[in-house]
């Protein structure tokens, strides 16, 4: 079955596109020491604020230094949060949403109101609040942005679960004494995975989005530390005479969570029995 999804995944050009893009995103990150021309740290005061050429593809900084290797580290630093921070949230939602929906009752009622109470809030105004009392370094962003932004998820697997628990496997599974466990892990998680995939794929996008605003504000990744959301804080300061401190890191974040956003839909698409 998993075969069949793939195959129809790769009909989907937009799709391609989002993979392609991903793709090379990683393999950046991975590789980056190879693919970066100059130190990403060190700078040079006497080549600050001067536009593309060839020594420099991207130009300098206000402090000297290489954009274009700034731009290829920070890579690594948007990938690495956007995939934990999201792997946080899907540990999290799944396993909340599962207990929920499976047993009800009080247990369901004291999750749901908690998640009630989360949604009450605007995300990103909480990670502020959160982010404020600690230290903001990529630890602390991942960390915060994956344990705020759960409760959709767990919403989500628990009408899931709500549904898949009345089939007649998972009463069949009971009536043979199966461990609730085992139903839970076994029989019913792989029954509301689909979405779950969607769903995180499409949080992939958003946490990195996230990430830069609070890099931007000065509460993501403290420089010297390259990420995209701090070069575009340096560049916002200079933007009538260096536009390329704005426009680069801007369009990475763009395509970004653009691609994440289109492997997200292809997958939606798929996965969606009204389109088979």
């Amino acid at each position: 079955m998993w075969k069949i999804y793939f195959e129809k995944l790769l009909k989907n050009k937009l799709a391609k596109i989002g993979i392609l893009i991903i793709v090379a995103l990683i393999l950046t990150a991975i590789f980056s020491p190879l693919i970066s021309t100059h130190n990403p740290i060190e700078g040079n005061i006497l080549e600050r604020l001067q536009s593309p050429s060839k020594n420099h593809f991207l130009g300098t900084d206000e402090m000297g230094r290489d954009v274009f290797s700034r731009m290829v580290y920070g890579t690594r630093i948007s990938i690495s949060i956007g995939i934990i921070a999201v792997g946080i949230s899907v540990i999290a939602g799944t396993f909340l949403g599962l207990i929920s929906g499976y047993f009800g009752g009080k247990i369901d009622t004291v999750i749901m109101r908690f998640v009630d109470i989360m949604l009450c809030f605007p995300t990103f105004f909480l990670i502020l609040m959160v982010i404020a009392f600690l230290e903001p370094n990529i630890y602390n962003v991942m960390i915060v942005i994956g344990l705020t932004s759960w409760t959709g998820l767990a919403r989500l697997v628990r009408g899931e679960t709500l549904s898949v628990k009345e089939r007649d496997f998972i009463i069949a599974a009971k009536g043979l004494g199966l461990k609730k466990r085992r139903i839970i892990f076994v029989h019913i998680l792989p029954n509301v995975i689909a979405p779950v995939i969607v769903a995180s794929i499409l949080g992939v996008g958003a946490a990195i989005l996230t990430e830069s605003g609070l890099s931007f504000l000065g509460l993501g990744v403290q420089p010297p530390t390259p990420s995209w959301g701090n070069i575009l804080t340096s560049g916002k300061d200079y933007i009538h005479i260096a536009w390329w401190l704005s426009i680069f890191p801007g369009l990475a974040i763009l395509l970004t969570v653009l691609s994440w956003n289109l492997l997200g839909e292809g997958l939606r698409d798929v996965f969606d029995p009204r389109m088979n």
